[in-house]
């Protein structure tokens, strides 16, 4: 059981920081890969392993949930462990907690095997199922992270831009965390100084390369919740949406 449920503590370092001293959402999500890529190792079907049997992992969907953002220098313990499988996707739960043990944050994960020849996706094994322990965290995210529905109420979009080499992973397509940062990019300066993001809820759709051309697509839903849409512009093809929701929180 100990072997099911890791827990690792990171600092918040200065390069890790907003405007208001806090978190950034970007390196929240970093450290959910990181943890992630670390436990899979871990239990035996991490990178290489997968590797090994010709797969490779991909975030296909995740929600969180944040109810306070660390500060600068303050040390927080990400707890993270796997929630067995739904259909194609093997499931993985995160919960984030400050020095005192409170819970401030928490996700959800659905992750697909990928063929690495073929891209094709496989069936989880039911081995994963054993990976599954009794553990449950404060403010857990409910249920799974859910499909979003395609919207077309756009109200704005972005100049495009492109791929570049600092939005690659290993696999030589762009990091999740990399369409995260283009999205809150696409804010103004007003908006950001004055709201901090609670939730987010993202479904990764299909890859971007390295020199791909991208632009972000957004609307809102109410004063707080937006959904955006990032699409590559010679195809039309939409590679993320998102829907993100925001506190008003002035500096």
């Amino acid at each position: 059981m100990d072997r099911l449920i890791h827990r690792k503590d990171y600092s918040v370092h200065v390069y890790e920081i907003g405007l208001d001293e806090k978190l950034d959402p970007v390196s929240l999500f970093n450290y959910f890969q990181d943890i992630a890529a670390e436990h899979a190792r871990i239990l035996g079907f991490g990178r290489e392993e997968m590797i090994r049997m010709n797969n490779f992992w991909v975030l296909s969907r995740i929600s969180a949930k944040v109810k306070i953002w660390p500060s600068l220098f303050e040390k927080i313990t990400v707890t993270t462990w796997p929630a067995g499988i739904d259909r194609m996707f093997a499931l993985r739960n995160f919960s984030v907690s400050c020095s005192d043990g409170n819970e401030i944050a928490s996700a959800t994960s659905s992750w697909l095997i990928v063929d690495l020849e073929t891209r094709r996706i496989k069936r989880p094994g039911e081995e994963f199922n054993r990976y599954k322990p009794d553990f449950h965290s404060e403010t857990q995210v409910g249920g799974l992270a859910e499909k979003i529905e395609p919207e077309n109420n756009f109200t704005e979009k972005t100049e495009p831009s492109m791929v570049k080499m600092s939005d690659l992973d290993v696999n030589m397509h762009t990091n999740n965390a990399s369409y995260i940062k283009w999205v809150l990019d696409s804010y103004g300066m007003e908006f950001i100084a004055n709201h901090k993001p609670v939730g987010f809820l993202i479904n990764f759709l299909a890859e971007s390369k390295l020199g791909d051309e991208i632009e972000i697509r957004t609307g809102k839903k109410d004063e707080l919740t937006f959904y955006h849409s990032v699409v590559k512009t010679d195809n039309n093809t939409e590679l993320c949406r998102m829907i993100t929701q925001w506190k008003n929180c002035a500096l």
